[in-house]
């Protein structure tokens, strides 16, 4: 339990909660969306765009705060914890402030989905409904995806391909197959941020029983399946140049000195606490390389 003396401010602690660094991950989604439907020719609508990035946001933090309570719940946050401070472990909130917290945050991004679902038909309920349920069972009810390894699926398909397609949709209002490739490179990046937690809290995962893939395959693996995802992400823009799209989709190559460094660290690390830099140098090049990744898919649909 954390001392009075040394209590954060509510503020700092609903911070510590939220996680803010992993916010511009959740982002990254919605910006490549709008570069992917400007590329396919739709008319930019600030609206819709606002609303994608309002949910995309609110969703992560529902995550957040779910994992926070339910890793408590289930005492995978010990005090060996390698990273930053879990504010129901540490004794900073009750178990039902998160629970209230949790609620409030899903009814401000059912409030924004339910407008989404006006503009873009009610499939957008469904995956809503779909986002909210998996962002609680992560680590949550009888059925813990996340402690089966099965959590970068869900990270993949809900702010990679949910997220870009489902932008690029409600952007243009009809589908296209340039909308799931743009998802690729954003998925595989904000998988490698959950790899990269979960590459670093091997040992109290396991002690845990909380079977993560990271958990599954070891050290050695889990550090090839970071490598392979980040080449996956960088392989998608000069497979767009490729077939046909410009010279300038390989604008999002200039993140790629980003990379080295992480993957150095990746292979290399002694202790888990050294880790912690990589989780925030990868949710950096997930956004730097999202920014460069939306303008290119967006200078490739701009009128000549």
């Amino acid at each position: 339990m954390t001392s009075i003396a040394a209590r954060p401010s509510a503020v700092r602690t609903w911070l510590l909660a939220i996680r803010p660094a992993t916010l511009p991950a959740a982002a990254s989604g919605v910006v490549v969306g709008l570069g992917a439907a400007l590329a396919a020719g739709a008319a930019f609508r600030v609206d819709t765009a606002l609303g994608c990035l309002a949910v995309a946001l609110l969703l992560q933090v529902v995550a957040n705060l779910a994992n926070d309570l339910s890793d408590f719940r289930r005492g995978a946050d010990t005090p060996d914890r390698a990273g930053p401070t879990r504010v129901a472990s540490a004794g900073l909130v009750t178990e039902r402030q998160l629970e209230v917290a949790i609620g409030l945050t899903i009814g401000l991004a059912a409030l924004t989905g339910l407008w989404l679902a006006w503009v873009g038909g009610p499939a957008i309920v469904g995956l809503g409904l779909l986002a909210i349920v998996a962002a609680l069972a992560y680590t949550g009810g009888p059925w813990p995806y996340g402690y089966r390894g099965l959590g970068e699926v869900f990270v993949f398909v809900f702010f990679g391909l949910v997220a870009v397609v489902g932008t690029a949709y409600l952007q243009a209002l009809r589908f296209e197959p340039l909308f799931a490739v743009a998802a690729i490179p954003v998925g595989a990046l904000t998988t490698a941020i959950l790899v990269v937690n979960n590459l670093r809290d091997i040992p109290t995962d396991a002690a845990a029983g909380k079977r993560t893939l990271a958990v599954m395959l070891g050290r050695r693996a889990t550090a090839m399946e970071y490598a392979i995802l980040l080449a996956a992400a960088f392989a998608v823009p000069i497979g767009l140049m490729l077939a046909g799209f410009g010279i300038v989709q390989l604008l999002p190559l200039v993140s790629a000195p980003l990379v080295g460094p992480l993957l150095r660290r990746v292979r290399d690390f002694r202790e888990p606490r050294q880790l912690n830099p990589v989780l925030k140098g990868t949710a950096r090049l997930d956004l730097a390389f999202g920014v460069l990744f939306a303008a290119a898919l967006a200078l490739r649909g701009w009128p000549a």
